[in-house]
């Protein structure tokens, strides 16, 4: 099972959240089928909407990141309630390129270049939507750059995914760092002091770290105290209903047209469900349509 943590410096001026989502990256890789490189992106992007869905303030409140890249991965999604619960796909989940100059999956290749779109629904009258250009594609700089475009607000954000050779995922997650309005210079050296010389945050889970003890080593020139945790999964909310209320939306025609087969699929995007229409079951929802 998943993890989060929020802890804050104890002068209030900074604060850390940090996620293991090595199951929910798991969960992700087996319903895709991802490949290797693609497994490092959407778990990327799931650990960063963990962390960001887990700091919206209403219950039913959810955050959407897409990358829009022209790379072969095509866009990538990401979906978070306010538990941090998530979910994601991959327009193509299997593509193969060569390993970076540093030896390391090649994320940034495969997402190219493009956008991070964030969009949050926060139950108002229109979802707060918000895009910046993608200044490398690895993610987390990315992350970084639309905390500082689109709310002033200073962050440090680290993620990683470590896959094993059978493409199962070794270790997922990540951190971020964010300071508080009122943060000092002081504080802003000392966090960038801490930062000095850090592992990766790959490194730290997969060595037996815990998240506490990857916040309090990642701010190292502080006392830190734990805010609240929680115990993010990778959940899809897709239903028959709602599958029943899209299919609706489609429009009579393209209802009548379903209603010429035997039988009509429909998959959910983020999860291995399947539904299933007969003839008889689309006639119905013509008839609903009326």
């Amino acid at each position: 099972m998943g993890k989060i943590i929020r802890t804050i410096t104890n002068n209030g001026e900074a604060v850390c959240i940090a996620v293991d989502a090595t199951d929910i990256a798991e969960r992700a890789q087996q319903i895709h089928k991802t490949s290797a490189v693609t497994s490092a992106a959407l778990g990327r992007l799931l650990s960063a909407a963990s962390m960001m869905g887990d700091m919206l303030k209403g219950k039913d409140d959810t955050i959407t990141l897409r990358i829009s890249g022209d790379g072969p991965a095509g866009s990538v999604i990401a979906v978070a309630d306010s538990s941090g619960n998530c979910r994601g796909y991959v327009a193509n989940p299997v593509v193969e390129i060569p390993l970076n100059n540093k030896g390391k999956l090649d994320v940034s290749g495969a997402i190219g270049n493009g956008t991070l779109t964030v969009m949050k629904d926060l139950n108002l009258k229109e979802p707060y939507v918000a895009q910046v250009p993608l200044v490398s594609g690895e993610i987390a700089e990315d992350i970084t750059s639309y905390y500082a475009v689109s709310e002033q607000t200073p962050t440090v954000c680290a993620l990683g995914v470590l896959v094993n050779p059978d493409l199962s995922i070794r270790a997922a997650g990540g951190f971020m760092i964010q300071l508080l309005p009122f943060a000092s210079e002081e504080t802003i050296t000392k966090v960038e002091k801490g930062l000095e010389g850090l592992p990766s945050f790959t490194q730290m889970l997969s060595s037996g770290m815990t998240l506490e003890s990857i916040c309090k080593r990642a701010l190292q020139e502080f006392e830190i105290e734990i805010l609240d945790e929680s115990a993010p999964e990778y959940k899809c909310y897709c239903s028959r209903e709602r599958v029943e209320a899209a299919l609706i939306s489609t429009g009579k025609a393209e209802l009548e047209d379903m209603a010429k087969d035997e039988k009509t699929e429909v998959s959910c995007h983020f999860c291995d469900a399947v539904y299933t229409f007969t003839s008889k079951d689309i006639l119905a929802l013509i008839d609903r349509c009326k």
